[in-house]
C-alpha cells in the first residue's frame, strides 16, 4: 500500500459505553447517538459544565445545553438533553445528572427561550444589586 493512503484509513475502533458514577447517570439512548453522531463521554460532560446556551427541554423538567463545533464554512452545534433526578421515574438515582440524548445540529439553531428565573431570586438579585450600587456611591 502506498505511504500517502495510510493516512487516509480510519480506523473503526468500538467506542466503549459510558459508565454510571457518582455525577452522571447514561441511557442507553445516549449511548447510540454517541455512537451514530460520534460524540465523546468527556464532550457530553464539557458541554454540562460549561455550555455556551442552554434552554428548556423538549422534555419536562428536562435542560439542554450546548456548545459550537465545526468551522466556519461548516458550522455545527453539538446539543444535550439532560434531567436532574427530580422526576419520579429516576428517584433511585437521588443526586445524579441523568443524561437523556445528545445530537449534532447541523448549522446555527435558532434561540429559544431562555432559562427561566424564578421572581423571588429576581426580586433578590435586584435587591443585591440596588445594595452595592448604594455602598458603591457612599465611597
Amino acid at each position: 500500500m502506498p505511504a500517502f493512503l495510510k493516512f487516509k484509513q480510519k480506523r473503526n475502533r468500538p467506542m466503549k459505553p459510558p459508565k454510571n458514577d457518582q455525577k452522571f447517570y447514561w441511557t442507553r439512548h445516549v449511548w447510540g447517538k454517541m455512537i451514530q453522531y460520534r460524540i465523546s463521554e468527556s464532550l457530553i460532560r464539557r458541554i454540562i459544565r460549561y455550555p455556551k446556551r442552554m434552554e428548556e427541554g423538549v422534555a419536562l423538567e428536562t435542560m439542554a445545553a450546548m456548545i459550537p463545533a465545526g468551522s466556519v464554512k461548516r458550522p455545527q452545534e453539538v446539543w444535550v438533553m439532560y434531567a436532574k433526578s427530580s422526576n419520579a421515574k429516576i428517584k433511585s438515582h437521588s443526586s445524579k445528572i441523568v443524561v437523556i440524548t445528545a445530537w449534532r445540529y447541523p448549522g446555527t439553531s435558532p434561540v429559544r427561550t431562555q432559562i427561566p428565573i424564578p421572581r423571588d431570586i429576581l426580586s433578590e438579585l435586584d435587591d443585591v444589586l440596588k445594595q452595592i450600587q448604594r455602598e458603591s456611591s457612599e465611597i
